[in-house]
């Protein structure tokens, strides 16, 4: 007997997406300049309503200095309709080595690299950290197990 499993989507509450977020350590970050949007994966840590991460200087960070607004994304997917997705909104912010920001996310950092900005940095040309603060976040879920 062949019967239709028909997929459900809900909205994910604020400890789910926070989950999502701990979890998982590479994301992307899109921004725009005039009429174009870019979208760059990054390795990332989540902490108290931050995303901090590491980058290379270029042409993404001459436009993020005049233009700060970003979203940043996060998936898990399991299947075509089993997946959950976090996207986030807010200000992208350059942090200063003198800056206990700076350190911050330098440590957190570590604990996924250990050896980063270090000798054995296994990306030494990612010298810059950032934080984006989560100003705005929403979630979904689909799941294609029967609901229960």
């Amino acid at each position: 007997m062949h019967t239709d499993a028909h997929p459900h989507f809900r909205a994910l509450d604020a400890s789910e997406m926070r989950a999502i977020l701990v979890r998982n350590h590479v994301g992307r970050v899109a921004y725009s300049f005039h009429d174009r949007v870019n979208i760059v994966p990054v390795h990332y840590l989540y902490s108290e309503g931050w995303i901090y991460g590491r980058t290379s200087p270029g042409e993404k960070l001459e436009i993020l200095t005049h233009h700060k607004w970003v979203a940043f994304e996060v998936d898990e997917v399991d299947g075509p309709y089993d997946w959950r997705s976090v996207v986030v909104h807010g200000g992208l912010y350059m942090l200063e080595p003198d800056e206990d920001a700076w350190r911050e996310a330098l440590e957190l950092i570590r604990t996924v690299v250990p050896d980063a900005l270090g000798e054995s940095d296994p990306t030494p040309f990612r010298t810059v950290l950032f934080r984006i603060a989560i100003q705005e976040s929403s979630g979904r879920e689909a799941t294609s197990a029967p609901a229960g």
